[in-house]
């Protein structure tokens, strides 16, 4: 998990989530960079906690490579531990017949607000916390106050799955309605209303993944597309609206109509290989944009006829993820499978080089998730196959005075490299072969990751969010 080096390499992560020393050394400590650098024989990198508000790791099962996250009804703004999330999740298991959809509630998530700054104490101490400290705060963070303890209670309702599930969202405005890709080339809606009521009226239902698999039958079974996919998007202003997309380059529209669907026989055609990823636009109800192994990023609208608006050439090799940035519109992220991602000014697409703002080839292995933060207009998170995530806030520019201040203030002595992009703010790592990530909509600064190795939840300590209080 957010790794750094053992007792010769650093414990306390920087501004940019590098690792840095927590106590005064005799040399400038060496930023330990993943990808880049080798680990010496006997070495091995260790968790550093004092990096996260908030860290968990679990696996219940088959692996789940694609996930969502469910909207509640616990609050909009949740700042305060312990937290309580929803999920569900679909399993790549060894047979088609083991393998089912999991609808997950996780609760009593703790941790702790840290500082990024520490505050200095009244008696002179320059308020840094040594490595004894830190490991008495992690192992208090193992028992609340009242004794009980704060590991958190994963339950889990199972429903039969016949084959992998590639990818599975929630709608938005209905998350207990869920639709599921799976590699038979079927798509299917779901209601898990029965199924999340249960968990949300017990402590116990389904407590460590204990529960049987149930056999239900899906609301709608559509077997249109030619080939399996993995590019699936429901609308986030039309309730029920949704996009499926195919290994054969083709796009169906489906409408809600009467509490089941109608999926247009006739698909949107445009790419010339396969649909890798759909997101509808968060601004313009009838507008959508698709990726492909083709390179390309086209964008669509529903009204205009089956080919696209526009499209250009985004990446150099497949283009495996995109996001639609719901804060600022104008912005769409794309990630490729040479390990590059790009950021692309939608108002300027029709000069493909000026639309392209940012452009960054930090990771070394395809990036397998994208997705904007739901609370930080410039901030984004990137999951690749080289096992980091790592979070960016593009807002940010090298500043060299304001990096002498915050080494004076937190008495860092860190080498950090300078090929290191300044918009880095965190690397995670720990899990093996990263496959998605997604944010909390509700829970400001909370990642939840998946990979061939389970689930982690993170809240790392350097992004602070500061939203006013809805509910006041």
């Amino acid at each position: 998990m957010g790794s750094t080096g053992n007792t010769d390499k650093a414990k306390r992560k920087n501004k940019n989530g590098e690792a840095s020393s927590s106590s005064t050394p005799s040399m400038p400590t060496r930023v330990w960079q993943p990808g880049v650098d080798k680990l010496e024989e006997g070495e091995e990198l260790q968790c550093d906690p004092s990096a996260y508000n908030s860290l968990y790791g679990f696996h219940v099962g088959w692996p789940c490579l694609s996930f969502d996250i469910l909207g509640d009804k616990l609050g909009l703004n949740r700042t305060e531990f312990p937290h309580t999330l929803y999920m569900v999740a679909g399993t790549q298991a060894e047979k088609a017949p083991w393998n089912s959809i999991g609808l997950f509630k996780i609760s009593n998530v703790s941790g702790k607000r840290r500082d990024v700054v520490p505050k200095p104490l009244v008696n002179g101490d320059d308020g840094m916390v040594d490595e004894d400290d830190e490991d008495e705060d992690s192992d208090s963070d193992e028992e609340s106050e009242d004794g009980a303890s704060s590991v958190p209670n994963i339950q889990v309702r199972r429903v039969a799955h016949h084959g992998c599930v590639n990818r599975i969202r929630a709608m938005p405005q209905n998350p207990h309605i869920c639709v599921s890709w799976a590699d038979s080339a079927h798509v299917q809606v779901w209601d898990m209303s029965s199924h999340l009521n249960a968990l949300a009226e017990s402590e116990t239902e389904g407590k460590d993944g204990t529960s049987p698999i149930l056999n239900q039958a899906p609301l709608v079974n559509f077997s249109g597309h030619k080939d399996e996919g993995y590019a699936i998007d429901w609308s986030p202003a039309t309730a029920g609206r949704l996009l499926s997309g195919d290994c054969m380059s083709m796009i169906h529209l489906w409408e809600p109509a009467s509490g089941s669907w109608t999926v247009d026989p006739i698909p949107f055609s445009g790419h010339t290989a396969s649909v890798e990823d759909l997101q509808w636009s968060p601004g313009e109800a009838n507008v959508f944009a698709s990726c492909s192994v083709d390179g390309t990023v086209a964008l669509w609208d529903v009204r205009g006829g089956k080919t696209p608006a526009l499209s250009f050439k985004a990446h150099n090799a497949d283009v495996n993820v995109i996001s639609w940035n719901r804060l600022a519109s104008c912005m769409l992220a794309s990630g490729s499978d040479d390990g590059t991602f790009t950021i692309h000014d939608l108002r300027a697409i029709s000069d493909v080089n000026k639309a392209k703002v940012a452009h960054f080839e930090y990771h070394k292995q395809p990036i397998t998730s994208i997705e904007w933060s739901p609370h930080e207009s410039s901030t984004l998170a990137v999951s690749s196959g080289d096992n980091q995530l790592t979070i960016w806030d593009l807002s940010l520019e090298k500043d060299e005075e304001e990096e002498a201040e915050f080494k004076a203030q937190t008495k860092e002595q860190v080498n950090t490299p300078q090929d290191l992009p300044p918009q880095l703010l965190f690397v995670h790592q720990g899990q093996k072969d990263l496959k998605e990530l997604h944010w909390h909509n509700q829970i400001p600064g909370m990642i939840v990751s998946t990979a061939a190795d389970g689930f982690n939840i993170l809240m790392p300590y350097n992004i602070q969010n500061t939203l006013p209080d809805l509910a006041a």
